[in-house]
């Protein structure tokens, strides 16, 4: 064996057995000489489990590879060799001859190539993705590539990080399996892995192979059977729109799921069953609970992998979202929610994300609260909380704190705006009241009206430094290359961007808030003065929250779109390019490049820091990766029968139907509203204006971000640029705040964790958009019942008939929409607003009046209901559905697959 020092003991080499093992093959060799992951494979196959075909260098190749290479000299001389050079050694003949007569008894099938240390897949470390694994590999040099890449990760810097001991290298034994281009893969967990649920087997599938499933850059389906009975007891079939597969020899990449398939179940109850049935003959063999790889092929199930769990399942429980301890009474009665967050915290967010909004919550948030004349800000631990990879508003403490202020001394002002119909309001109670009282509520009264009126004066001129700002800071982020500067210069780059994103952010909170202070204003001087005729007056003036900059940025990729219509050449580089190739496309060609400085790069200079989740680091913004503007591009450019400008309002409309409302008022009132009016229209233009600055400060803070993890990978830290979702925010300052070395900061069991939590909270179903007190997730699991009906809120009026379409990315799917479809979505965000411009109607499964979808989808006069919570799983792309903006109803009308509908007596069936 390897001594701790990881120099090779010389050994008598023996038979040909002792170097190649045919895996199943009865051969007595023990488990040190197979490494953990070929010794469990080899099990497998010997007690008639269906494992793909393969065999096993053992380690003692490994070592008689290092000391006929002369490499063991090396280590024993205190040398550590670094990859490539491994890599780069030829193999000696006799070696090379076992390592092809193996191959070749095989039958040479195209192969997956993976490692199997000594220490790996123990019960105590897994190891898991520390060492390589090298993918669909054919033929004898590409095998014997592959062979020696394997060897040579035992010294990969990520393996050294992984090790409690980085002395003990351990060794290294390779095993060479029949490559299985697998219909469905996932993992199944013989107990549920955090839930701890008793007899649960939890199943993740997705379609093609694992790895995209591993990686977390595919959806997969989530299925609960009792080991008991085998029977499929829960179920959460999700829209899948991506797949990993072989794309050409040896290299495997992300392609679109056929649209057939992509509501589909990946397994079928029998399948599920003989799956489980596999995992209890597996479990028993080894009298503890497994985590098992498995795939799918032409209906048979292999599997490929099984090791022990290594984390310890936690029993059920209720969740708050707290991150302290509070008293029972408040933990209880406290109102959390994620409705509009500043239309930035939406969806689940990734361990990156979340600690990124942890910061924010410390370093930004309390000055962004000051900002809006609140002279104490309370504790900010209390503000928001977090649960299942998503960030909460306490509302209840908000309200608390905002009680300060004259126009939200009632606390029902701010509360009653986040309610949804998961909350009742009459017996809710905040476990709070009043922040303030006497002669400290009438200085903090005088503080906000100082502050207020300073703010109106100051509004427009502040607007006018925070876009010119945003200008230049992008500007010299694109002149900077962060590659070449040292860790110090790097830090003080990001020292500098934290300090403008909270001023872009804290310049920006006042635009928000006010801009909904008005609006509350304006909606109770509504009702007690118009009734009936005000809320329709208020359904119109909630177009201003969209002025300017949100739909301009449509109307600007329409003019880009239109730019590339009228070059013939550009269009077609643009059209027939692959996506990822169109911008090196471009730019090999004059006019390429000319369309490109004179349109595109204009373009991003303006738009190019959107994205989806902006406040989500690990999203690519427009100008990191311009696919999904290409995309829109392509979509735009193929319509000729209507103009942008044609689909929105504009403000004439508006304009006349407020004053027809307004002229039936004395002109006191008339007075007043106009002027609430115009102050609510202004704060939400700079709204606008100003949130573009403040996307722009997150995007510069992800330039170094990724620069780190581009630093990490390469230092072996990381494995992948994909890792970095797993990296925490104050790891990544404290990192460059000092010299530490890397290894000392990333803790690869941190990283670890916060990968299986982030991968768990994937399984689960969204948490409610806003609920009161503790949230029982064990009740969310359960799926919803099928419908043909579906309630929520009407947020923008009209009536459409349409083909449903879901768009589950973003990125992958803008181009398969079609004009007047309906958008069917999870929620949307900014960077969603071109889509709305071919829309014929929206509906999200989360939102309110005042979410994106809600606001641009009245921008562009398209019925849209909101928070219909499982619209993206009850219906179908390709359903013809009905959504009645006025009564907030969604209905299937006729189903894709051509099942029988319930009786729709009652509806109409036109728009």
């Amino acid at each position: 064996m390897t001594a701790t020092d990881g120099t090779p003991n010389t050994e008598n080499p023996g038979d040909d057995t002792e170097f190649v093992v045919v895996l199943g093959s009865n051969t007595p060799v023990t488990t040190g000489h197979l490494g953990g992951k070929a010794a469990r494979l080899g099990e497998m196959i010997e007690a008639g489990v269906p494992v793909p075909p393969a065999f096993c260098l053992t380690t003692r190749l490994f070592r008689r590879f290092l000391e006929e290479t002369g490499l063991a000299d090396e280590l024993r001389a205190g040398a550590t060799p670094a990859r490539k050079e491994i890599v780069a050694r030829e193999l000696p003949e006799a070696i090379t001859r076992l390592i092809l007569d193996a191959y070749a008894a095989m039958g040479r099938p195209r192969v997956a190539v993976r490692s199997s240390a000594s220490q790996e897949d123990s019960a105590a470390q897994s190891f898991a993705g520390q060492h390589d694994t090298i993918l669909d590999v054919g033929g004898d040099e590409a095998v014997l590539t592959a062979v020696k890449e394997c060897w040579a990760s035992l010294w990969s810097d990520r393996a050294t990080v992984y090790r409690d001991d980085p002395a003990s290298v351990g060794s290294m034994a390779v095993v060479v399996q029949e490559m299985v281009h697998a219909d469905v893969s996932g993992v199944l967990f013989t107990i549920d892995p955090m839930g701890g649920r008793p007899h649960r087997m939890v199943v993740e599938s997705c379609w093609g192979l694992g790895e995209g499933l591993v990686s977390g850059k595919v959806t997969s389906d989530l299925f609960v059977v009792d080991d008991r009975t085998l029977e499929v007891v829960e179920r959460r079939v999700r829209y899948k729109v991506t797949r990993c597969a072989a794309v050409e020899p040896g290299r495997v990449a992300t392609v679109k799921v056929d649209t057939a398939l992509r509501n589909r179940a990946t397994l079928t109850n029998g399948q599920l069953g003989e799956l489980a049935r596999l995992a209890v003959q597996v479990r028993d063999s080894y009298g503890t609970e497994q985590d098992i790889e498995w795939v799918l092929k032409d209906g048979r199930i292999s599997l490929l992998q099984t090791r022990p769990i290594t984390t310890r399942p936690q029993p059920p429980s209720r969740h708050t979202p707290y991150i302290k301890e509070v008293p029972e009474a408040v933990r209880q009665n406290t109102m959390w929610s994620r409705m509009d967050i500043g239309e930035i915290f939406v969806g689940a967010m990734t361990p990156l994300g979340l600690s990124f909004a942890r910061y924010y919550q410390q370093n930004i948030h309390g000055d962004c609260v000051r900002s809006i004349g609140t002279s104490r800000t309370g504790d900010m631990d209390l503000h928001m909380g977090y649960l299942q990879g998503h960030v909460y508003l306490n509302v209840s403490y908000t309200s608390h704190v905002l009680t300060q202020s004259p126009p939200t001394k009632d606390a029902s002002v701010f509360t009653e705006r986040f309610a949804s119909e998961e909350v009742d309001m009459p017996a809710y109670r905040s476990p709070f009241g009043q922040f303030t009282s006497g002669a400290r509520s009438v200085v903090a009264a005088g503080h906000w009206a100082k502050s207020f009126a300073l703010e109106l004066a100051r509004m427009r001129k502040r607007s006018e430094r925070m876009a010119a700002s945003r200008h230049h800071e992008y500007d010299r982020a694109r002149a900077l290359d962060l590659t070449k500067l040292s860790r110090s210069e790097l830090g003080s780059e990001f020292r500098r961007y934290l300090a403008y994103c909270r001023a872009m952010n804290v310049g920006y909170m006042p635009y928000y808030i006010n801009a909904f202070a008005f609006y509350s204003a304006f909606s109770d001087l509504c009702a007690q003065w118009l009734g009936d005729k005000g809320t329709n007056l208020q359904n119109r003036i909630k177009t201003d929250m969209s002025n300017l900059r949100t739909v301009e940025s449509a109307r600007e990729l329409w003019d880009l779109a239109q730019a590339a219509r009228r070059r013939p050449e550009v269009l077609k580089t643009i059209v027939d390019s692959p996506l990822t190739d169109i911008e090196s496309e471009l730019r090999a060609t004059d006019e390429g490049r000319a369309f490109w400085d004179a349109y595109v790069t204009p373009f991003m200079r303006t738009n190019g820091t959107r994205g989806r989740q902006e406040m989500e680091l690990t999203h690519p913004r427009w100008v990191d990766d311009p696919t999904y503007v290409f995309q829109m591009v392509r979509r735009y450019a193929q319509e000729e029968q209507f103009s942008i400008d044609g689909l929105l309002r504009g403000d004439g409309g508006v304009a006349q139907d407020a004053e027809a409302v307004l002229g039936e008022l004395p002109l006191v009132k008339r007075v007043v509203l106009r002027r609430i009016m115009s102050l609510f229209a202004t704060c939400s233009e700079l709204r606008e204006i100003t949130r573009m600055a403040m996307v722009t400060s997150v995007w510069l803070v992800r330039t170094v971000v990724y620069e780190v993890g581009r630093r990490l990978v390469a230092e072996g830290v990381l494995h992948s640029e994909d890792d970095i979702a797993f990296l925490d925010f104050e790891d990544i300052r404290t990192y460059l705040a000092g010299n530490r070395d890397a290894a000392d900061v990333f803790s690869p069991a941190k990283l670890t964790e916060r990968r299986r939590t982030h991968e768990y909270h994937n399984r689960l179903p969204e948490p409610p958009l806003t609920f009161i007190g503790e949230y029982d997730v064990a009740q969310a699991l359960r799926a919803p019942e099928n419908s043909t009906r579906l309630e929520g809120l009407g947020s923008s009026p009209g009536r459409i008939v349409g083909r449903a379409r879901i768009i589950e990315d973003l990125a992958w799917q803008a181009d398969e929409f079609q004009p007047g479809e309906i958008l069917i979505a999870r929620f949307t965000d900014a960077s969603w607003t071109p889509l709305f411009a071919i829309a014929g109607g929206v509906v999200t499964d989360i939102g309110s009046m005042l979410s994106h979808s809600s606001i641009v989808s009245r921008e562009f006069g398209l019925p849209s209901v909101v928070n219909c919570k499982h619209a993206t799983q009850q219906i179908s792309t390709g359903d013809m559905i009905r959504v009645d903006g006025d009564a907030g109803l969604v209905e299937v009308l006729d189903p894709v697959d051509g099942a029988p509908v319930p009786d729709a007596a009652g509806t109409e069936a036109g728009a």
